[in-house]
Protein backbone atom coordinates (compact mmCIF):
# COMPACT_ATOMS: atom_id res chain seq x y z
CA UNK A 1 0.00 0.00 0.00
CA UNK A 2 1.37 3.73 -0.90
CA UNK A 3 1.72 6.30 1.85
CA UNK A 4 -0.78 8.86 2.18
CA UNK A 5 1.53 11.09 3.49
CA UNK A 6 2.23 13.84 1.29
CA UNK A 7 6.02 15.44 1.57
CA UNK A 8 5.78 19.69 2.35
CA UNK A 9 8.11 21.31 -0.09
CA UNK A 10 9.48 25.08 0.54
CA UNK A 11 9.30 27.96 -1.90
CA UNK A 12 12.33 26.58 -3.08
CA UNK A 13 11.95 23.10 -4.67
CA UNK A 14 11.52 23.81 -8.19
CA UNK A 15 14.67 25.79 -7.63
CA UNK A 16 16.65 23.25 -6.11
CA UNK A 17 15.21 20.94 -8.94
CA UNK A 18 16.17 23.07 -11.68
CA UNK A 19 19.94 22.94 -10.38
CA UNK A 20 20.25 19.67 -10.12
CA UNK A 21 19.86 19.13 -6.92
CA UNK A 22 19.39 15.22 -5.18
CA UNK A 23 16.06 15.83 -3.31
CA UNK A 24 15.22 13.35 -0.10
CA UNK A 25 12.89 12.94 2.05
CA UNK A 26 13.50 14.93 5.87
CA UNK A 27 10.80 15.67 8.79
CA UNK A 28 8.20 15.33 6.51
CA UNK A 29 9.89 17.66 3.52
CA UNK A 30 11.45 17.57 0.02
CA UNK A 31 14.72 18.72 0.69
CA UNK A 32 18.30 18.90 -1.21
CA UNK A 33 20.68 16.71 0.19
CA UNK A 34 23.40 18.03 -2.45
CA UNK A 35 24.22 19.32 -5.28
CA UNK A 36 25.66 18.06 -8.64
CA UNK A 37 29.66 19.09 -7.86
CA UNK A 38 28.45 17.19 -4.28
CA UNK A 39 28.73 17.49 -0.73
CA UNK A 40 32.29 18.03 -0.09
CA UNK A 41 32.74 20.94 -2.81
CA UNK A 42 29.83 22.14 -0.62
CA UNK A 43 31.74 22.18 2.10
CA UNK A 44 34.53 23.46 1.07
CA UNK A 45 32.94 26.37 0.04
CA UNK A 46 31.26 27.81 2.97
CA UNK A 47 34.41 26.93 4.72
CA UNK A 48 36.71 29.12 2.37
CA UNK A 49 33.81 31.44 0.85
CA UNK A 50 30.07 31.35 0.51
CA UNK A 51 27.56 29.03 0.25
CA UNK A 52 23.88 29.00 0.82
CA UNK A 53 21.05 26.26 2.07
CA UNK A 54 17.29 26.73 2.15
CA UNK A 55 16.02 26.02 5.77
CA UNK A 56 12.77 26.58 5.21
CA UNK A 57 11.29 23.11 6.54
CA UNK A 58 12.96 24.95 10.51
CA UNK A 59 10.02 25.58 13.10
CA UNK A 60 8.92 29.50 14.03
CA UNK A 61 6.56 30.41 17.03
CA UNK A 62 5.57 33.64 17.80
CA UNK A 63 5.73 34.17 21.62
CA UNK A 64 3.84 37.54 22.60
CA UNK A 65 2.15 39.22 25.69
CA UNK A 66 3.01 40.55 28.82
CA UNK A 67 4.17 37.25 30.45
CA UNK A 68 6.30 36.25 27.08
CA UNK A 69 9.78 36.99 29.06
CA UNK A 70 8.31 34.86 32.37
CA UNK A 71 6.95 32.49 30.38
CA UNK A 72 9.99 31.67 27.83
CA UNK A 73 12.20 31.67 31.46
CA UNK A 74 10.43 28.92 32.52
CA UNK A 75 10.20 26.76 29.24
CA UNK A 76 13.61 26.88 28.34
CA UNK A 77 17.24 26.61 29.44
CA UNK A 78 18.70 29.86 28.92
CA UNK A 79 18.32 33.10 30.38
CA UNK A 80 16.10 35.34 27.86
CA UNK A 81 16.47 37.92 30.11
CA UNK A 82 19.39 38.87 28.83
CA UNK A 83 18.29 39.64 25.66
CA UNK A 84 17.20 43.42 23.77
CA UNK A 85 15.31 43.75 21.09
CA UNK A 86 17.16 42.54 17.83
CA UNK A 87 19.21 39.94 19.69
CA UNK A 88 19.07 35.91 19.98
CA UNK A 89 20.35 33.49 21.94
CA UNK A 90 20.78 29.42 21.49
CA UNK A 91 18.60 27.74 23.80
CA UNK A 92 17.08 24.37 24.73
CA UNK A 93 14.01 23.50 25.78
CA UNK A 94 13.85 20.66 28.63
CA UNK A 95 11.25 18.26 28.93
CA UNK A 96 10.20 16.40 32.44
CA UNK A 97 12.05 13.31 32.28
CA UNK A 98 15.64 15.42 32.37
CA UNK A 99 16.54 15.05 28.49
CA UNK A 100 15.12 17.81 25.82
CA UNK A 101 12.19 18.20 23.91
CA UNK A 102 14.17 20.29 21.19
CA UNK A 103 17.37 22.69 21.15
CA UNK A 104 16.32 26.26 20.24
CA UNK A 105 17.33 29.78 18.38
CA UNK A 106 15.65 32.44 20.36
CA UNK A 107 15.36 36.26 18.97
CA UNK A 108 13.21 39.06 21.01
CA UNK A 109 12.11 41.37 18.11
CA UNK A 110 10.77 43.69 20.36
CA UNK A 111 9.43 44.04 24.41
CA UNK A 112 7.13 41.06 24.89
CA UNK A 113 7.50 39.24 21.68
CA UNK A 114 9.79 36.80 20.38
CA UNK A 115 10.33 34.63 17.69
CA UNK A 116 11.49 31.14 18.90
CA UNK A 117 13.26 28.30 15.80
CA UNK A 118 13.27 24.88 16.12
CA UNK A 119 13.72 21.85 14.63
CA UNK A 120 11.59 21.08 11.50
CA UNK A 121 11.35 17.21 13.09
CA UNK A 122 10.05 19.15 16.68
CA UNK A 123 7.95 21.50 15.59
CA UNK A 124 4.83 19.96 17.09
CA UNK A 125 6.45 18.87 20.10
CA UNK A 126 7.91 22.17 20.41
CA UNK A 127 3.98 24.17 20.20
CA UNK A 128 2.65 21.48 22.28
CA UNK A 129 4.43 21.97 25.04
CA UNK A 130 4.76 25.93 25.04
CA UNK A 131 0.59 25.49 24.67
CA UNK A 132 0.49 22.87 27.43
CA UNK A 133 2.98 25.01 29.86
CA UNK A 134 1.38 28.73 28.87
CA UNK A 135 -2.35 27.93 30.87
CA UNK A 136 -0.71 30.17 33.72
CA UNK A 137 0.82 32.79 31.99
CA UNK A 138 -0.46 36.29 29.82
CA UNK A 139 1.06 34.53 26.66
CA UNK A 140 -0.26 33.99 23.29
CA UNK A 141 1.57 31.52 20.93
CA UNK A 142 1.22 31.81 17.08
CA UNK A 143 2.92 29.00 14.94
CA UNK A 144 4.31 31.35 12.23
CA UNK A 145 6.19 28.27 10.31
CA UNK A 146 4.26 29.11 6.92
CA UNK A 147 4.69 32.54 6.92
CA UNK A 148 8.52 32.33 6.79
CA UNK A 149 10.96 31.46 4.23
CA UNK A 150 14.26 30.76 5.72
CA UNK A 151 17.89 31.25 3.71
CA UNK A 152 21.49 30.97 5.07
CA UNK A 153 23.91 32.26 3.63
CA UNK A 154 27.40 30.98 5.13
CA UNK A 155 30.86 31.60 4.75
CA UNK A 156 33.76 34.27 5.16
CA UNK A 157 32.83 35.68 2.07
CA UNK A 158 29.01 36.14 3.51
CA UNK A 159 29.26 40.01 4.81
CA UNK A 160 30.73 41.06 1.67
CA UNK A 161 28.29 39.50 -0.59
CA UNK A 162 24.78 40.75 1.45
CA UNK A 163 26.28 44.33 2.59
CA UNK A 164 26.06 44.80 -1.60
CA UNK A 165 22.51 43.84 -1.82
CA UNK A 166 20.97 45.59 0.82
CA UNK A 167 20.04 49.38 1.54
CA UNK A 168 21.32 48.61 5.60
CA UNK A 169 25.15 49.07 7.22
CA UNK A 170 25.70 45.22 8.21
CA UNK A 171 29.01 47.04 10.22
CA UNK A 172 26.91 47.31 13.26
CA UNK A 173 24.98 43.76 12.90
CA UNK A 174 27.20 41.09 15.15
CA UNK A 175 26.72 38.17 16.09
CA UNK A 176 23.52 37.04 17.71
CA UNK A 177 21.95 39.98 16.88
CA UNK A 178 19.45 40.47 13.80
CA UNK A 179 17.69 43.61 11.80
CA UNK A 180 14.97 43.95 8.92
CA UNK A 181 16.78 44.83 5.54
CA UNK A 182 15.91 45.53 2.10
CA UNK A 183 17.07 42.87 -0.12
CA UNK A 184 16.02 44.14 -4.07
CA UNK A 185 12.59 44.93 -2.85
CA UNK A 186 12.64 42.44 -0.13
CA UNK A 187 12.14 43.19 2.92
CA UNK A 188 14.50 40.26 5.04
CA UNK A 189 15.23 40.12 8.63
CA UNK A 190 18.83 39.34 8.68
CA UNK A 191 20.02 37.81 11.35
CA UNK A 192 24.01 37.07 12.20
CA UNK A 193 23.86 33.06 13.03
CA UNK A 194 24.41 30.00 11.90
CA UNK A 195 25.24 26.62 11.79
CA UNK A 196 28.26 25.89 10.08
CA UNK A 197 31.30 27.44 12.26
CA UNK A 198 31.86 30.23 9.93
CA UNK A 199 30.23 34.08 9.66
CA UNK A 200 26.99 34.37 8.08
CA UNK A 201 23.75 35.37 8.32
CA UNK A 202 20.44 33.53 8.49
CA UNK A 203 17.45 35.50 6.19
CA UNK A 204 14.02 35.73 7.37
CA UNK A 205 11.67 36.17 4.11
CA UNK A 206 8.16 35.98 3.00
CA UNK A 207 7.93 33.02 1.09
CA UNK A 208 6.70 34.61 -1.74
CA UNK A 209 9.85 36.58 -2.07
CA UNK A 210 12.11 33.65 -1.30
CA UNK A 211 13.04 32.64 -5.03
CA UNK A 212 14.23 36.22 -6.04
CA UNK A 213 16.46 36.56 -2.61
CA UNK A 214 17.59 33.12 -3.61
CA UNK A 215 18.05 33.66 -7.04
CA UNK A 216 20.11 37.10 -6.26
CA UNK A 217 22.43 35.32 -4.28
CA UNK A 218 23.28 32.57 -6.30
CA UNK A 219 23.41 34.89 -9.05
CA UNK A 220 26.11 37.20 -7.18
CA UNK A 221 28.42 33.63 -6.20
CA UNK A 222 26.83 32.08 -3.29
CA UNK A 223 26.72 28.20 -3.76
CA UNK A 224 24.04 26.20 -3.43
CA UNK A 225 24.55 23.50 -0.39
CA UNK A 226 22.39 20.74 0.53
CA UNK A 227 21.76 18.83 3.78
CA UNK A 228 24.40 16.76 3.35
CA UNK A 229 27.03 19.78 3.85
CA UNK A 230 25.41 21.17 6.52
CA UNK A 231 25.28 18.34 8.81
CA UNK A 232 29.34 17.58 7.82
CA UNK A 233 30.13 21.48 8.37
CA UNK A 234 28.13 21.80 12.19
CA UNK A 235 29.62 18.22 12.91
CA UNK A 236 32.98 20.22 11.88
CA UNK A 237 32.40 22.69 13.95
CA UNK A 238 31.41 20.46 17.16
CA UNK A 239 27.72 21.49 17.07
CA UNK A 240 25.06 18.73 18.11
CA UNK A 241 22.13 17.86 16.06
CA UNK A 242 18.77 16.74 17.83
CA UNK A 243 18.18 13.01 17.30
CA UNK A 244 21.90 12.53 17.70
CA UNK A 245 23.61 14.33 20.25
CA UNK A 246 20.75 15.07 22.29
CA UNK A 247 17.85 13.13 22.68
CA UNK A 248 14.27 13.42 25.28
CA UNK A 249 16.83 10.70 27.02
CA UNK A 250 20.31 12.63 27.09
CA UNK A 251 20.63 15.00 29.99
CA UNK A 252 22.97 18.24 28.27
CA UNK A 253 24.33 19.25 32.14
CA UNK A 254 26.51 15.88 30.69
CA UNK A 255 28.17 17.91 27.80
CA UNK A 256 30.05 20.81 26.67
CA UNK A 257 26.92 22.73 26.24
CA UNK A 258 25.81 23.24 29.92
CA UNK A 259 26.78 26.73 29.75
CA UNK A 260 23.18 26.98 28.16
CA UNK A 261 21.32 26.15 31.69
CA UNK A 262 21.56 28.69 33.57
CA UNK A 263 20.45 28.30 37.48
CA UNK A 264 16.81 29.28 37.81
CA UNK A 265 13.49 28.21 38.20
CA UNK A 266 12.53 25.95 34.66
CA UNK A 267 10.18 23.40 33.65
CA UNK A 268 11.61 19.79 34.20
CA UNK A 269 14.72 21.44 36.40
CA UNK A 270 14.32 18.74 39.57
CA UNK A 271 14.71 16.09 37.25
CA UNK A 272 17.58 17.41 35.00
CA UNK A 273 19.75 18.05 38.21
CA UNK A 274 18.65 14.83 39.57
CA UNK A 275 20.18 12.96 36.46
CA UNK A 276 23.69 12.07 37.25
CA UNK A 277 26.34 12.03 34.50
CA UNK A 278 27.33 8.34 34.43
CA UNK A 279 27.91 9.42 30.38
CA UNK A 280 29.09 12.60 28.49
CA UNK A 281 29.24 13.78 25.30
CA UNK A 282 32.47 13.86 23.87
CA UNK A 283 34.41 14.34 19.93
CA UNK A 284 36.69 12.00 18.74
CA UNK A 285 39.11 11.19 15.88
CA UNK A 286 39.64 7.99 14.10
CA UNK A 287 43.46 7.34 13.69
CA UNK A 288 42.98 4.81 10.93
CA UNK A 289 40.72 4.46 7.99
CA UNK A 290 37.02 4.04 8.58
CA UNK A 291 33.69 6.15 9.44
CA UNK A 292 32.31 5.92 13.08
CA UNK A 293 28.78 6.31 12.29
CA UNK A 294 25.66 6.85 14.41
CA UNK A 295 24.84 3.91 16.33
CA UNK A 296 28.44 1.92 16.24
CA UNK A 297 29.60 0.88 19.52
CA UNK A 298 32.83 2.37 21.36
CA UNK A 299 35.07 0.14 23.46
CA UNK A 300 38.33 0.69 25.76
CA UNK A 301 39.72 -2.44 25.47
CA UNK A 302 36.98 -5.17 25.35
CA UNK A 303 34.83 -3.84 27.40
CA UNK A 304 32.15 -1.29 26.02
CA UNK A 305 31.99 2.24 27.02
CA UNK A 306 29.20 3.80 24.63
CA UNK A 307 27.91 5.07 21.09
CA UNK A 308 28.36 6.85 18.05
CA UNK A 309 26.11 9.69 18.28
CA UNK A 310 27.53 11.32 14.97
CA UNK A 311 30.90 11.08 12.71
CA UNK A 312 31.92 11.59 9.03
CA UNK A 313 35.29 12.25 7.05
CA UNK A 314 35.83 15.98 7.50
CA UNK A 315 36.02 17.23 3.65
CA UNK A 316 38.12 20.12 5.19
CA UNK A 317 40.43 18.22 7.10
CA UNK A 318 40.02 14.23 5.64
CA UNK A 319 40.27 13.00 8.89
CA UNK A 320 37.75 10.83 10.40
CA UNK A 321 35.79 12.30 13.03
CA UNK A 322 32.43 11.69 15.30
CA UNK A 323 30.63 12.97 18.37
CA UNK A 324 29.67 10.27 21.44
CA UNK A 325 28.32 9.06 24.90
CA UNK A 326 30.55 7.46 26.98
CA UNK A 327 31.12 6.26 29.82
CA UNK A 328 32.21 9.45 32.08
CA UNK A 329 35.17 7.90 33.71
CA UNK A 330 36.81 7.16 30.16
CA UNK A 331 35.86 10.97 28.59
CA UNK A 332 39.14 12.67 28.71
CA UNK A 333 40.85 14.64 26.34
CA UNK A 334 43.65 12.35 24.82
CA UNK A 335 42.33 9.33 26.27
CA UNK A 336 42.67 6.15 23.56
CA UNK A 337 39.19 4.02 22.80
CA UNK A 338 38.43 1.90 19.96
CA UNK A 339 35.41 2.05 17.53
CA UNK A 340 33.58 -0.93 16.05
CA UNK A 341 33.48 -0.71 12.71
CA UNK A 342 32.18 -4.19 10.47
CA UNK A 343 33.29 -6.02 13.87
CA UNK A 344 36.99 -4.45 13.59
CA UNK A 345 37.90 -2.10 16.51
CA UNK A 346 39.07 1.24 15.19
CA UNK A 347 41.82 3.18 17.30
CA UNK A 348 40.56 6.59 18.15
CA UNK A 349 41.47 9.58 20.24
CA UNK A 350 39.02 11.73 22.27
CA UNK A 351 39.60 15.48 21.17
CA UNK A 352 37.83 18.32 22.30
CA UNK A 353 36.04 19.88 19.23
CA UNK A 354 35.87 21.74 16.94
CA UNK A 355 37.90 19.38 14.92
CA UNK A 356 39.11 21.95 12.23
Amino acid sequence: MLSSVRMKKTPLYDSHVALGARMVDFAGWQMPVQYKTGISDEHIAVRTDIGLFDVSHMGELRITGTEALAFLSFTTLNDPAKLKPGRGQYSMMPNDKGGLTDDLYIYMDAENNYLVVCNASNREAVLNQFQKLSKHYDVQIVDESDSWALLALQGPGAALLLARYVNEDLSSLKKNRKQTVILHDCMVDAARTGYTGEDGFELFCRPDDAVKVWDTLVAAGAKPCGLGARDSLRLEAGFPLYGHEFTEKTNPLCSDFAWVIKDKSFYGRDALWAKECSQRLVGLQLSERGIARQGYKVFSGDKEIGEISSGTISPFTRESIGMAWIDAAYAKEGEKVQVEIRRDLVEAIITKPPFF
